[in-house]
């Protein structure tokens, strides 16, 4: 067995940050509107005072549920990729990066990131794989990109192609913070045969709804979100080779049935190979 499939995990110990519960977390609102039970009363008023601004936004977090699931048997089948970094993991859900990608190819890996300490102490639980593969977690925030490669590199053989996953992530991410730059980073840390995953709430797809859904959002929740248009998001994959049918909205790639076209997801998504 060569060393990098022998590596220990990263050390996953020590104290989980406080939680502050009397504000609304994006991962703990996207939790309550997918079913989950883990999330407060400040996340479900932000949550339902949303669904009256959009009532699909709740299709549309499953519609890009969806989306991953299929990018992921894409990149472990026909791509052959066997290692998978994805970043602002959210509270674990059904058909989980790491479920996907095993499903297909045991001996995948895969390191989650995220930066809540709710969606951490779940995330332990993900902590578990094929024998062949392994999954981990890392408590870091998408614009360390330095501190994310090198705690990751436990886990992932970089001489070898990683699919970046950037699922509902950016939104997250302001102008200012240069969210170009943060994916040019990862995508420099990784080899030639890499690919990009990304989904991102669109401002161009049913754009009334969606403005005043991302308006509100703003009104309610200290974190500030930022939605783009198609362009915007196009721009993140400068330099990168999209796979067919390109950057759509996220029902459109390469769905596997008419429920999955009929989503009514806001969303651009797309997949990219570096080469």
């Amino acid at each position: 067995m060569s060393d990098w499939l022998s590596a220990p995990l990263p050390d996953q110990g020590g104290q989980l940050s406080e939680i502050d519960t009397s504000v609304a977390h994006i991962a703990r609102v996207y939790d309550y509107w997918l079913g989950g039970k883990d999330n407060f009363a400040p996340d479900r008023a932000v949550a339902e005072a949303a669904m009256r601004e959009d009532p699909n936004v709740v299709e549309g977090v499953r519609g890009n549920r969806a989306f991953l699931a299929r990018a992921v048997r894409y990149l472990a089948g026909q791509a052959g990729i066997r290692q998978f970094l994805d970043i602002g993991t959210g509270i674990p859900a059904a058909d989980n990066t790491h479920e996907v990608a095993q499903d297909v190819a045991r001996e995948s890996r895969v390191v989650y990131v995220d930066n809540d300490p709710i969606v951490l102490a779940h995330a332990r639980a993900l902590l578990t794989s094929e024998p062949e593969g392994a999954t981990a977690y890392l408590d870091a925030d998408l614009r360390n990109v330095a501190g994310i490669m090198r705690a990751a590199g436990g886990t992932l053989d970089f001489t070898r192609p990683v699919a970046v996953m950037l699922i509902g992530i950016l939104h997250c991410i302001p102008d200012e913070d240069d969210p170009a730059g943060i994916i040019e980073r990862l995508m420099a840390a990784v080899p030639p045969g890499s690919y990009l995953v990304i989904s991102h709430p669109a401002t161009d797809i049913n754009s009334p709804g969606v403005r005043r859904l991302a308006s509100r959002l703003n009104e309610l929740m200290p974190m500030k979100l930022r939605f783009r248009s198609q362009a915007e998001v196009a721009a993140f994959f400068d330099g990168l080779e999209l796979v067919e049918p390109g950057l759509v909205r996220a029902p459109e790639w390469r769905p596997d049935s008419d429920a999955d076209l009929g989503n009514p997801a806001a969303l651009w998504a797309g997949v990219a190979r570096r080469n």
